[in-house]
Formats: C-alpha cells, structure tokens, sequence
C-alpha cells in the first residue's frame, strides 16, 4: 500500500459525488509518558522460523518510537526494526528487554504463551 493511502480510516469508496477526504494528521502524535506507557513483549518466529521479541503497546510519536527501538537494539548488541507499531529485535531477548524498559521507568512484561 502507498503511503499517502495508508491514514485513510477505512474509507474505501463513496457514492456521494460530493465527497471530499480530509486527511487526518497524525504526525504531531502526543507520546504517553514512560510511567503510563504499558508495553508487552512477545516471542515470535519470522519467516525461516527465526526468533523474533516484539514489543507492543507503544502510544506515541514515531520519532519517539523509533528512538525507542534504537535504544533496545543498542541495548541487546542486535539488529531489529520498528514498523506497523511493533518493535522487533532479532533473537530471544524478552528478558533484557523488560529488565531494560523497567529501568527505563516503562511499565513492560512477558506476554504470550
């Protein structure tokens, strides 16, 4: 999906002739401070099988998410992403992860099975 069709709110098609989209902008996103965030990590398996910890539960800026997933990957010595709200460390690093954003004053935990 293109960018400039991805904060579209579910509007698909319109019978209104009249209809004009307003775009909505989300850039200037109010980030929760660290106190109140309440973050999960998870244990997935990426394609190949490879593990993947997710962190979830992020309310905020990108930047700010960004910077966020700059510090764990730093944190754990491994390379990740931040994308579609998640951020994703390579390997099985759930422990760190949670020791790391508790320090960090996050409210985080183990999630999943």
């Amino acid at each position: 999906m293109s960018n400039k069709n991805k904060n579209r709110d579910g509007i698909v098609y319109s019978t209104n002739s009249s209809f004009e989209y307003t775009e909505t902008n989300n850039d200037d996103a109010f980030t929760l401070p660290n106190a109140e965030q309440n973050l999960r990590v998870f244990l997935d398996r990426k394609g190949g099988g490879k593990m993947v910890s997710r962190v979830n539960g992020f309310v905020g800026s990108e930047d700010d998410m960004d910077e966020l997933g700059k510090l764990l990957k730093k944190h754990c010595g491994v390379g990740g992403s931040v994308k579609d709200d998640e951020i994703l460390i390579q390997g099985d690093h759930r422990d760190k992860i949670v020791a790391f954003l508790i320090k960090q004053n996050y409210k985080a935990k183990k999630a999943g099975g």
